[in-house]
């Protein structure tokens, strides 16, 4: 008995140890771009999406912990992985197109920043350069072991969305009967939707912030097992938050007037009547996560061009260690945070686009992963088990007949 306790104590040690890139990679993704999409999609369509969510875990839950166990095994981040085995110029390409997809992002950040505080009638000229600078300095002046603090503490207000969707007492019969429910139609509104759904639930720079912070922790195989059940918390969170955000804008927008809606804080003024805390905690939460989001994306940025390109990175280091690094975080915020200010920006459009774009993206980041777990002079035993491999395929093939679905539409619908 005192040695099955003395095990059970070293696995709750370990897990404790590890806890922090899984747990917050996932919950971030909820991000303002996230929180928009999936108030969009209950406004909208109602409760029809909550399908979407259990595919969506699930590809979530192995697309984390292939990147998480990558990390541990290899102790190399996988953009570092990808310039190794397949050459400077791939990724250097897709280097490129992560930059401008999480640069899209990190406006969606400052905009939700803007927008949860426009809503206590606080200027976006005054909360969003205070915003950039408080994120620019929790990054440039903390260490790694200071700032995952930070975000684990942002990852426990995410509670005020499930607070919010009992307050707003929503149909919860139609919620679980569309949620084991699949509902598939080629409308162009109901498909670019679908893809934003995936596109931030599994956003390509999460897998590349991952797999850099586990090797920043110094995870290694011999304490994955633990880091694994994190990875998994993580994204079972993350999706609660997803249904909870998805159930309070049905039952708050949808089941009065279905209508598209313009950012996330109108969702949270649609809260209103139905008492004002669920008008402050869906407010709170947003302006939680945007600022948590400001904060990873453009770190997640600089990770992975700084490792792609053979440069130093991580927050460990300081500025004259790693410049590009530095510089790269700072240009990001500076810029996502600029462009929010300028009148006249289509703003909408630019976070639903963002979301979009992740979608799209996925398939050209989950395939070099798949091809790398795969290779046994790599990852020894570790390598994928077949139906890790099946899953990421189906999801590889999904999105990318997703996308040429919408395409089609598109230009259907123009001639």
């Amino acid at each position: 008995m005192r040695e099955l306790l003395s095990r059970f104590r070293y696995h709750i040690a370990i897990f404790f140890s590890v806890i922090g890139p899984g747990f917050i990679t996932a919950v971030v993704d909820n991000d303002s771009g996230g929180i928009f999409t999936y108030s969009a999609a209950g406004a909208r369509f109602g409760y029809l999406p909550l399908w979407t969510l259990g595919p969506i875990t699930l590809a979530l839950i192995i697309t984390q912990e292939m990147c998480s166990r990558m990390g541990a095994v290899t102790g190399k981040g996988l953009s570092d992985l990808i310039r190794e085995e397949f050459g400077l110029r791939i990724t250097f390409l897709m280097m490129a197109l992560l930059v401008f997809t999480n640069l899209t992002n990190v406006m969606a950040e400052f905009a939700g920043v803007a927008s949860s505080l426009e809503l206590f009638r606080i200027s976006r000229y005054i909360s969003v350069p205070l915003a950039a600078a408080a994120v620019w300095f929790l990054v440039a002046k903390g260490n790694y072991h200071s700032v995952e603090k930070i975000f684990l503490f942002a990852c426990v207000f995410y509670v005020t969305y499930v607070i919010s969707g009992f307050l707003v007492k929503p149909d919860w019969k139609q919620a679980a009967i569309n949620s084991v429910k699949p509902v598939l139609f080629l409308d162009p509104a109901y498909i670019y939707m679908l893809i934003g759904m995936v596109g931030t639930t599994i956003a390509p720079w999460m897998q590349f912030y991952l797999q850099a912070a586990v090797v920043e922790k110094g995870v290694t195989a011999k304490e994955y097992g633990e880091s694994r059940i994190e990875v998994v918390v993580g994204c079972f969170m993350t999706s609660v938050i997803a249904f909870f955000i998805i159930v309070a804008c049905a039952g708050a927008i949808y089941s009065i007037m279905p209508r598209d809606i313009e950012t996330a804080g109108e969702a949270a003024l649609a809260l209103r009547p139905f008492g004002e805390y669920a008008f402050l905690l869906f407010s709170a939460g947003l302006f939680n996560a945007s600022i948590f989001a400001a904060s990873i994306l453009p770190l997640s940025t600089a990770y992975t061009v700084c490792e792609g390109l053979g440069f130093e990175a991580g927050v460990n280091r300081r500025m004259g260690e790693a410049p590009l690094f530095y510089t790269l975080y700072t240009l990001l915020i500076a810029v996502g945070a600029g462009v929010v200010l300028l009148p006249g920006f289509p703003l909408v459009r630019m976070i639903v686009l963002s979301q979009v774009l992740n979608g799209m993206l996925l398939p050209f980041v989950l395939i070099p992963m798949v091809l790398l777990i795969n290779k046994r002079d790599l990852m020894q035993e570790w390598v994928n088990p077949r139906w890790f491999n099946l899953v990421s395929w189906f999801v590889v093939v999904v999105m990318i007949g997703l996308t040429l679905a919408y395409a089609g539409i598109a230009l259907r619908g123009l001639y």
